[in-house]
């Protein structure tokens, strides 16, 4: 009862923003300035029937996949020691420090002149992602029963058995929530890196050709096709997400 509650004012929500971008298309009056949201979706329904768009999406969701495949093992790698030893923690937080602190186009420029178009997006896309990740891992281990603990550490267990029956089944859901978190921003991380640098394909470059030739509804089309397919990602994880919180 409660799913479909939330999914009908969800679906009051959409239309709330639909409705206030068609009265601002029609308050501006111009399509360079603001499309209507008819005119945008049968751009992005024209854009969806050509070779390109469809290879721009699928270089754009190859990005983010890689980037998060990369992330995800060395996530654990690194925090898994760090939350169990305090000199390990402490060595990687100025790394940590200077990633949040760096601004994310800076990330994306360096990136651009040490890798170059095609690598730039997923490199700054793991950047981002692998602090997040790190960090709820930490908060995972770290949040393990102590009585358990103490249980393993009397029998004496190795540090396998350990990590396998106490440490894994404690961090699962922290770093599913770290996931949850860094899927929207790595979308939002490739997409921002693919406008700047521009490799041959990918949905930030289809944006980035259609705001140089002045189309704004080209413009809103690959932006929608974007909003959409995070969306989509997001709700398949959130599946999954569900099917492991009920094992």
């Amino acid at each position: 009862m409660a799913n479909k509650r939330d999914t009908l004012w969800m679906l009051l929500g959409v239309l709330a923003l639909l409705a206030l971008w068609e009265l601002g298309s029609i308050l501006l009056a111009s399509d360079l300035l603001l499309p209507s949201p008819r005119k945008t979706l049968l751009a992005l329904f024209k854009l969806m029937s050509t070779r390109g768009f469809m290879q721009a999406l699928g270089m754009s969701l190859f990005r983010i996949l890689l980037s998060m495949a990369v992330a995800i093992p060395l996530s654990l790698i690194v925090g898994i020691p760090a939350a169990l030893h305090w000199r390990i923690r402490a060595f990687m937080r100025p790394l940590f420090l200077v990633i949040a602190a760096t601004p994310v186009l800076s990330i994306i420029l360096i990136a651009f002149i040490w890798f170059g178009q095609e690598r730039t997006p997923i490199f700054s896309a793991f950047l981002m992602m692998f602090p997040i990740l790190t960090s709820n891992i930490m908060a995972g281990i770290q949040s393990a029963d102590p009585k358990l603990r103490e249980v393993l550490d009397l029998y004496k267990l190795s540090e396998f058995k350990k990590l396998r029956y106490l440490y894994i089944p404690s961090l699962l859901p922290y770093l599913l929530a770290g996931l949850h978190s860094a899927l929207s921003l790595c979308w939002k991380v490739v997409v921002a890196a693919e406008v700047i640098v521009q490799p041959r394909y990918g949905l930030g470059t289809g944006m980035q050709m259609a705001k140089a030739q002045l189309e704004t509804t080209e413009l809103l089309a690959w932006t929608t096709a974007t909003v959409l397919m995070a969306a989509l990602t997001e709700s398949i994880f959130l599946m999954y997400k569900g099917k492991v919180h009920d094992r």
